[in-house]
């Protein structure tokens, strides 16, 4: 045989294409992404540019580099190379979902369904891109079917938060718990449905859940922060103040926490330590200026210290960033009255009450209001519009002491002005 015959089989610009997929292979496992690099360029050269396997690998070592756009380009390559090939179309989708070209990505997921089998990732990743378009009822048409090809926590976690979007908590406590029954173990579910249940007003539900969760994963700083915020709700400070500091170890960034250690110190009792309140909530202020509560407490703070004007500032972003929370409206118009501006004071009520007509604090504040300006009528009209509201909504265990007092004192003033 003559051996020269060798150097012109068919099979040659194959096993050319083919010769080093391994090598490359390999160092993209062990992340040796110049290595990695160095080879495909080489083998593109060898190869004019015709290798799949190399130009796959160099557009997933671009999207983990962050260049989402040339990464596309490489994968429509490889596409172009081999069109049916399932793979590299669903990692055109990837990236046209990472660029926020949702509607594209579904096109391309559905020419993936056209082409392979019914996969799970698939109908998951379709799912995701049909929630952040606000299709919500095909999203959870997606998810659903996500989880009847292959059941995973991840399809559970986002058909939930799909729900909870629509504001139909009760599919997205059905969903949370189908999910704990598949995988009872999660913490991040078990946070979760905590979450889903503290948000109900269900604390001993929600501290159970956080309390499982915790179990499974003791440092995780969500649970935590969830956690030790429902003892602080209890009014045991100094035990939310020891958990906190645990999961100030793990999220020492996290605005939502050094607003709750900040609300620890305010409400300690008997003596709240308002410089280290002020402190921990102006750090979180800094960490999230756009966050309407963490200035809603910085007013209550500086309102409480009795500055006036920095507790008018806080009220007034609050409102700028919450213009529908009738509390802010309140203790604003509280602030203006103490720095004596009674008209704009009222406008503060008025605009609170709208919002929130039932509330009787409201009432009660405004009245006082009223009869500190020499408004005694309209004072009393108030105070009987917040004893309607105060014996309809509050049990007598639950009766505020401090507001208990105010109303009693506010009662033998306007009784004494009406006798002269």
């Amino acid at each position: 045989m003559n051996p020269s015959h060798l150097t012109t089989h068919p099979l040659n610009n194959t096993t050319l294409r083919e010769r080093r997929n391994w090598y490359i292979h390999m160092c993209y496992v062990r992340q040796d992404y110049a290595e990695c690099l160095k080879v495909v360029e080489e083998e593109l050269q060898a190869c004019n540019g015709l290798c799949e396997y190399p130009i796959y690998v160099k557009a997933l070592i671009m999207r983990h580099q962050g260049k989402i756009k040339e990464s596309l380009k490489f994968f429509q390559a490889a596409t172009c190379l081999s069109p049916h090939n399932v793979l590299n179309l669903k990692q055109v989708a990837r990236c046209l979902f990472l660029l926020g070209k949702w509607l594209a990505a579904v096109d391309v997921y559905e020419e993936c369904q056209k082409i392979g089998f019914e996969d799970w990732e698939i109908w998951h990743n379709k799912g995701l891109c049909f929630m952040y378009l606000k299709d919500y009822d095909n999203a959870i048409d997606c998810f659903e079917r996500a989880n009847d090809v292959q059941r995973h926590d991840a399809t559970y976690m986002q058909l939930g938060k799909v729900y909870q979007l629509l504001e139909d908590f009760k599919m997205a406590l059905r969903v949370y718990k189908e999910a704990i029954d598949f995988s009872p173990q999660n913490s991040e579910i078990l946070t979760t449905l905590g979450l889903m249940y503290l948000s109900m007003g269900e604390n001993q539900k929600a501290f159970d859940h956080l309390g499982n969760s915790l179990a499974h994963d003791p440092l995780d700083a969500k649970t935590i922060v969830a956690a030790a915020s429902i003892i602080q709700d209890n009014q045991d400070m100094d035990v939310a103040l020891m958990k906190y500091r645990v999961a100030a170890v793990k999220t020492p960034n996290s605005a939502q926490l050094w607003n709750n250690i900040g609300m620890c110190f305010f409400g300690k009792s008997p003596q709240p330590k308002y410089v280290a309140a002020v402190a921990c909530l102006k750090k979180a202020l800094y960490l999230d200026p756009f966050e309407w509560i963490i200035s809603y407490n910085l007013g209550l703070v500086h309102l409480k210290k009795e500055q006036f004007a920095s507790a008018f500032h806080f009220f007034s972003s609050s409102i700028n960033l919450k213009p529908d929370f009738a509390a802010t409206y309140m203790y604003l118009a509280i602030t203006l009255a103490r720095l004596d501006d009674f008209d704009n004071s009222c406008s503060a009520y008025k605009k609170s009450i709208d919002l929130d007509p039932k509330d009787s604090t409201t009432r009660l504040n405004y009245a006082i209001t009223l009869y500190n300006n020499d408004e005694t009528e309209m004072a009393q009209e108030q105070f009987k519009l917040f004893e309607e509201l105060f014996r309809g909504g509050e049990d007598d265990e639950d009766v505020d002491e401090e507001m208990e007092l105010q109303k009693n004192m506010l009662k033998q003033a306007l009784a004494a002005a009406l006798e002269d």
